[in-house]
């Protein structure tokens, strides 16, 4: 089976990975054990290279946001290289330290490329794969973030003896790599794809989402809450806060990449087992936990744990969401797109958050403290939901479409 592009299905995976790998593993995560020689080197006060990590993260809800309107309007495959490129364009801007705006607009729009390769790469490429290989294609497409986050750990501190500009631009020369290894491998859309899927769009009929579904968007973003303060801080924190240096950041920092690693296996074999609902609750208490023990501790075994359970529940999260979603709302496509902005969206506003909470009082305690509440909160919000459900407030209402 190959695509009218000649692409066949395993190299458009691994042009998926590639992009997953260069959009959200690099872009994003390989930033984070960069933060404390940003500092150590005079480039960015402690307050501004925080803000900077936000950045990404405010670039990622606008490319979330802007993929579909984009796709609208060029080919997915043209989209996908572009943003490839852009992603790894930022990379060598970051090598010149000129100012806090020019970094700050890189880390945006390396961010928003992240968040277009993440809503387009998979779509794009699952459609032109055998369906008996489906899952394994898109493991194979999500393990690219957890590859990043792994290579970022181990790659960072070795590159960060030569330079920061040496750093930058050999990230850079890697992303450069992934992007050319990409570039032929995306399929494009079969003829009349494009107007199949209009039509049966515009065919579908409307429902309004239920109130569990609701509930489910608002926890997900609560979800983002609590994992930015890994996402974003913890090399810092155990590099500077904790006065521990950079190698040891960075060897947590693989800790975190090997978890993530796992755990969506680890997610996927619990939900099969005892339900996606039941899995997500026990989910974010298991998180809380994690979050919460290092606003209270700096012990090296609860260093370790939380860095290995969070990174495993970063990619493991998304299946648990996924398939709630798909129980709540069974062919409904834009439900799964929601629930990604939603996400984006507490992702950002928790960045900035936690940056200006970081700001005012040089404290990195109260940042993990904020995302286990952030969890709590969104354990709360489940259960509600499940009472009302149970209640029967949680009915189709007229005119919508039967659950």
């Amino acid at each position: 089976m190959t695509s009218p592009g000649g692409a066949g299905p395993w190299r458009a995976t691994v042009a998926g990975l590639c992009a997953t790998l260069v959009g959200i593993g690099l872009a994003r995560f390989a930033y984070t054990p960069l933060i404390p020689a940003l500092v150590a080197a005079g480039w960015f006060t402690p307050s501004q290279a925080a803000y900077l990590g936000a950045a990404n993260l405010a670039g990622y809800l606008a490319g979330a946001l802007s993929a579909r309107p984009m796709a609208a309007r060029a080919s997915a495959p043209t989209l996908l290289r572009t943003m490839m490129a852009v992603a790894t364009a930022a990379f060598f801007a970051c090598a010149a330290p000129l100012s806090f705006p020019w970094f700050f607009a890189w880390r945006f729009a390396a961010g928003m490329a992240g968040g277009v390769l993440m809503v387009l790469a998979a779509p794009t490429v699952l459609p032109h794969v055998p369906i008996a290989r489906r899952g394994l294609a898109g493991g194979a497409i999500f393990t690219g973030v957890s590859v990043g986050i792994a290579a970022s750990g181990t790659l960072v501190p070795l590159l960060l003896r030569w330079g920061l500009v040496e750093t930058w631009c050999s990230l850079g020369a890697l992303a450069l790599v992934l992007t050319a290894a990409a570039w032929g491998g995306w399929p494009g859309a079969p003829e009349g794809r494009k107007e199949a899927v209009a039509r049966r769009a515009a065919a579908r009929p409307r429902s309004r989402p239920s109130p569990a579904l609701k509930a489910l968007y608002v926890e997900y973003a609560l979800i983002a809450c609590g994992l930015v303060p890994h996402m974003v801080f913890l090399v810092d924190f155990i590099a500077r806060g904790l006065g521990r240096g950079i190698d040891a950041g960075a060897g947590y920092w693989v800790l975190f990449g090997l978890g993530a690693m796992a755990g969506p296996v680890i997610a996927g074999f619990v939900a099969d087992r005892i339900g996606f609902g039941r899995a997500l609750r026990l989910g974010f208490i298991v998180q809380a936990v994690a979050v919460g023990w290092l606003a209270v501790s700096d012990g090296v075994l609860g260093l370790a744990v939380s860095s290995i359970v969070i990174g495993a529940f970063v990619p493991g999260i998304v299946a648990l969401v996924l398939g709630r979603v798909l129980e709540l709302a069974p062919g409904d496509p834009k439900a799964w797109g929601l629930t990604t902005v939603a996400f984006a969206l507490g992702q950002a506003a928790a960045a900035y958050g936690y940056s200006f909470l970081f700001d005012m009082t040089g404290s990195y305690e109260p940042l993990f403290g904020f995302g286990a509440a952030a969890l709590m909160l969104a354990l709360v919000i489940d259960l509600g939901a499940g009472v009302f459900a149970a209640k029967g407030g949680d009915r189709p209402q007229a005119g919508d479409k039967a659950a």
